[in-house]
C-alpha cells in the first residue's frame, strides 16, 4: 500500500504582539489607548509554503504599519479596532478569505495631584487585561471579547466537602475556606452591533457581584453562577467561557509556636493549583469551531 502524499494543511500567518499607543491630544486634556495587537491572514497561501512565490504574501511588515495608520484616525474599542483591520485585510486583498485579529488593553488611570485629576500624568492601572478576538471568516465575523488576570478572593463563605476520598486522599473537608482565583473569561457575541465598552463594564461587575455573592459550595458552582449571571443579563452575548486555578491558601500550623491559628493565618501557594475551565451556554445555540480556533488553551 502507497504511503499516504504530504500535503499542506490548515495555515495562517502575521504580524504578532505589535504595541500600539495611541495618544489623543485634540485638547489640553489627552486620552491614551495602549494595544498589543496580533493580525493573522488567512486565505490563498498554498504558492509560498510549496514553491516560493511570494506573490499573495501580504509582508507582516506591512500589516503592522497597518495597524499603525489605523490607529491615527483613532482606536475605539479593541473590537471595533480588530472589526476595521478585518474589513481592510479581506476587502484589500482578493486571496485573503480570512483572518483573526487579537488584541490585549492596557488600562491607564489618570494621576491625581492634589483633588484633581493631571491632564497628561498616567499610572497603569493594575486589576485585569482586557482582551478582543476578531475571525472572519468569509463574509462572517465572530467577535469575541474577554478578560485576563482578574485577581479575586473571599475570606469566608466558601467551602468543599463531599468529595469521594481514596487512599491517597489527604485533603480535609471544610465549611470555611479563602477561596482566590485568577479569572480568565472570554464572551462570544451574536450580533456586531454592540456598545463593547459599556458590554464590557456592565460583564466585569456581573462577574465580580456573582463572585462574592453567593456562598461556593466549589469553585466550579462558583464559575457557573457567574457565567449564568452574565448570560441571563446580556441577550446579546451567545456563550462565555472561563479558565480559573484555584489559588489555594492553606491554613498554616501555628501549635509549634505554642500558637492557635482561628483560619486567620495562610500560606498562599503558587502551585501546583487545580484548574477549572468550563463553557455556559445558551441551549441550543451552535458554538462556532471556527471563532474559538487559535485561542489558546480552553479560553
Amino acid at each position: 500500500m502507497p504511503e499516504p502524499a504530504i500535503v499542506l494543511g490548515p495555515n495562517q500567518y502575521g504580524k504578532a504582539e505589535v504595541r500600539v499607543v495611541k495618544v489623543t491630544r485634540d485638547t489640553a486634556r489627552h486620552e491614551i489607548d495602549d494595544l498589543n495587537v496580533t493580525s493573522q491572514l488567512r486565505g490563498d497561501f498554498a504558492a509560498v509554503h510549496l514553491e516560493g512565490d511570494n506573490s499573495h504574501v501580504v509582508a507582516t511588515d506591512t500589516q503592522k504599519n497597518t495597524m499603525f495608520a489605523f490607529a491615527r484616525d483613532g482606536i475605539g474599542t479593541p473590537e471595533a479596532f480588530l472589526l476595521r483591520l478585518a474589513e481592510h485585510f479581506t476587502s484589500s486583498f482578493d486571496w485573503v478569505s480570512g483572518g483573526r485579529w487579537e488584541a490585549e488593553r492596557y488600562a491607564w488611570q489618570r494621576i491625581r495631584v492634589g483633588d484633581a485629576e493631571h491632564d497628561h500624568a498616567f499610572v497603569r492601572s493594575g486589576q485585569e487585561v482586557r482582551t478582543a478576538v476578531v475571525v472572519a471568516d468569509g463574509d462572517a465575523r465572530h467577535v469575541i471579547a474577554g478578560l485576563k488576570d482578574l485577581t479575586v478572593l473571599k475570606t469566608t463563605e466558601s467551602g468543599f466537602e463531599g468529595y469521594p476520598k481514596d487512599r491517597y486522599t489527604t485533603l480535609p473537608e471544610t465549611h470555611d475556606r479563602v477561596l482566590a482565583t485568577d479569572v480568565a473569561a472570554r464572551w462570544r457575541y451574536a450580533r456586531a452591533d454592540v456598545d463593547y465598552d459599556a458590554a464590557y463594564a456592565s460583564v466585569r461587575a456581573l462577574l465580580l457581584e456573582a463572585f462574592a455573592e453567593k456562598y461556593s459550595a466549589a469553585l466550579q458552582t462558583t464559575l457557573f453562577d457567574m457565567g449564568r449571571r452574565v448570560l441571563e443579563r446580556h441577550p446579546e452575548i451567545a456563550e462565555i467561557r472561563f479558565s480559573m486555578p484555584n489559588k489555594h491558601h492553606f491554613v498554616v500550623d501555628l501549635t509549634p509556636f505554642g500558637l492557635d491559628n482561628p483560619n486567620e493565618v495562610f500560606f498562599a501557594a503558587d502551585r501546583p493549583y487545580g484548574l477549572i475551565e468550563a463553557a455556559v451556554q445558551r441551549e441550543g445555540v451552535e458554538s462556532p469551531a471556527v471563532a474559538w480556533e487559535g485561542i489558546a488553551g480552553f479560553c
